[in-house]
């Protein structure tokens, strides 16, 4: 285990959305410095007591300067109505950042488990081959080797599918009654956004510079199980599924043991405790008329 980084410094986000925001919350719960780079979001990080810095990852121009910082959560998602490919936002703009930003202690990205390309149901781990079948887990995957290139002590947390309040997988089909296209049987990997919050503090302080870790709540769920829970949870009729071929998609579990080595504890272990929790916090829309 390497030794505990001093909470000292400058936090640093690329990505204060979904999950870079819970992060936010909790470094400045803990009487740290936050700063976040963000397009057009700062007023709202700053009511947040987070210090906006304007930039854009995809156009170095925006920020030529970025203060030094002691760790650097990078949690940059797709933003579809930017107008920029994935490739362009993933692989080159985390470039820009890497050319740009001053030496930090600690640098933490958000990779994704879509880097496995396993598809016959079976366990994966960090050291189960990286050859993915679908084009989202190409360009992570360049994202993670450009990284490794650039800066080989960057901890990489691939990450499950997340979900929680106002992150419910499929909510508005299956309140609609549509019926849900794929195979039912086929594997969900998922993490509560609590947890993955938790998991990015803990990355910082206890993680070893340079090593890759899954994250998931270790328990995987089939298709049916999860989204008729769901759809019990939100008074929904019980979802029905139209099966399509899906030949060589992805459909693996994940294994998280080496990131729970490190001492971590989900608080929802499964999707039972945290769907309920999630669909208990979310702001529900008006139903369809």
């Amino acid at each position: 285990m390497s030794p505990l980084v001093p909470h000292t410094g400058t936090q640093l986000i690329f990505g204060c959305g979904y999950l870079g925001l819970r992060v936010a919350r909790l470094w400045l719960a803990n009487g740290r410095r936050v700063a976040a780079v963000t397009r057009t979001n700062g007023n709202t990080l700053r009511s947040a007591g987070i210090e906006p810095i304007t930039g854009d990852v995809c156009n170095p121009e925006s920020f030529r300067t970025l203060p030094a910082a002691a760790t650097v959560l990078y949690a940059v998602g797709m933003d579809r109505s930017a107008g920029k490919s994935m490739r362009d936002v993933y692989v080159s703009g985390l470039g820009h950042v890497l050319d740009t930003l001053p030496p930090c202690s600690r640098f933490v990205y958000v990779s994704s488990t879509s880097v496995y390309g396993q598809s016959n149901g079976e366990w994966v781990n960090e050291d189960s081959p990286t050859d993915p079948t679908e084009e989202a887990g190409k360009v992570v995957l360049e994202a993670e080797q450009l990284l490794r290139a650039k800066k080989p002590d960057a901890i990489i947390l691939r990450c499950a599918g997340l979900y929680g309040p106002n992150r419910l997988l499929r909510k508005r089909p299956i309140l609609n009654g549509e019926p849900l296209v794929g195979d039912a049987d086929k594997w969900l990997n998922l993490v509560h956004i609590t947890d993955a919050a938790s998991v990015v503090l803990l990355a910082e302080s206890h993680a070893t510079p340079g090593e890759t870790y899954n994250i998931a709540d270790g328990a995987p769920v089939s298709r049916s199980d999860f989204y008729t829970r769901l759809a019990e949870l939100l008074h929904a009729p019980e979802p029905k599924f139209v099966h399509r071929a899906e030949q060589g998609a992805p459909n693996r579990r994940i294994d998280a043991t080496k990131f729970r080595a490190l001492g971590w504890e989900p608080v929802f272990a499964s999707y039972r405790e945290g769907l309920s929790a999630a669909v208990a916090e979310t702001t529900m829309l008006p139903p369809p008329t």
